[in-house]
């Protein structure tokens, strides 16, 4: 893999084509360009046979630049260098800083690729490949581009083993937050590859893992705890509070529909009986009146407050 660094200082894990993809693809882009390049003579031929020998010789040479030359150059510019021999192998060529190619970059290529492709049958083109570390040929070090894979085959991501059930919630305290990205992957690709490790050295390589990461915890180690143990629950309490964060996230951000009113009936509520507030000094009560008869109103069809 090369590690391109981009202007903003960001690590690009690439993979660079080698020579038997490489070579694949050029065959296949030759292919097509020999084959279009044929049919275009053949009907050049008939529709300059009135011409004298020299215009057919000058007809002939433009034919062969522009379809063997400038073909190759005007593909590789407006597809940001994919042609059809790099599409069907999975390749793409871009600069040395992972950015898309431009067209001075495939002219470069393109000029020189008609030295060392044509003229020498590919020769020259193979032996600075295999010379150079990144696969590449004397046209992309002039260019300063790089042919990289575009399809790499996905690696199997194995899971972290369950810890022990009597280990289940005894680090819900523990304070991971200095605890580095790279000492979390080196412990999970422990615990994803224990049981291929022989015994000895997976017992000395857990027993590392551990002290470091109880020295980025701060916290003291567990007794009585095996590391491999004290690994699976700690990595195991790091991915329930991730799955807890990411699910308050979605939560949050998820809108909460409206209940149609047309659904809910809604319940007759009695008023409030008016509370004093602690504030305020009640004004005295002066003694009641005797009260007076009130005369009962007929019904009016209301029913009164429940």
């Amino acid at each position: 893999m090369s590690d391109l660094v981009t202007g903003d200082a960001v690590v690009l894990g690439l993979r660079p084509a080698r020579l038997p993809s490489r070579a694949l693809a050029i065959l296949l882009d030759l292919a097509v360009y020999v084959t279009v390049y044929v049919l275009l003579t053949v009907g050049l031929t008939l529709a300059t046979a009135s011409l004298d020998p020299a215009a057919q010789a000058a007809v002939g040479v433009a034919g062969f630049l522009l379809l063997l030359v400038g073909i190759p150059i005007a593909v590789e510019t407006l597809s940001h260098g994919r042609s059809l021999g790099k599409l069907a192998c999975g390749l793409r060529v871009v600069r040395d800083d992972g950015g898309p190619i431009r067209f001075r970059h495939a002219l470069v290529r393109g000029a020189l690729g008609v030295v060392e492709l044509l003229l020498t049958f590919g020769t020259v083109a193979a032996i600075a490949s295999l010379v150079s570390a990144r696969g590449r040929r004397l046209g992309d070090v002039f260019a300063g581009t790089l042919v990289v894979r575009e399809r790499v085959p996905g690696a199997r991501v194995m899971p972290v083993p369950p810890p022990p059930p009597w280990l289940a919630g005894r680090f819900t305290q523990l304070d991971l937050s200095a605890v580095p990205d790279g000492l979390w992957l080196a412990i999970r690709q422990y615990l994803t590859r224990m049981n291929q490790l022989d015994p000895q050295v997976g017992a000395a390589m857990a027993a590392r893992l551990a002290d470091d990461l109880v020295a980025r915890t701060g916290a003291p180690p567990p007794a009585g705890v095996p590391a491999a143990a004290f690994l699976m629950a700690v990595v195991h309490e790091r991915q329930s509070r991730d799955a807890a964060r990411a699910f308050r996230a979605a939560a949050a951000a998820s809108p909460v529909a409206p209940v149609p009113s047309s659904h809910v009936t809604p319940a007759p509520v009695a008023p409030a009986a008016p509370v004093p507030s602690p504030y305020v000094t009640p004004a005295p009560v002066a003694p009641a009146a005797p009260a007076a008869p009130v005369e009962v109103p007929r019904a009016g069809g209301f029913a009164p407050p429940a």
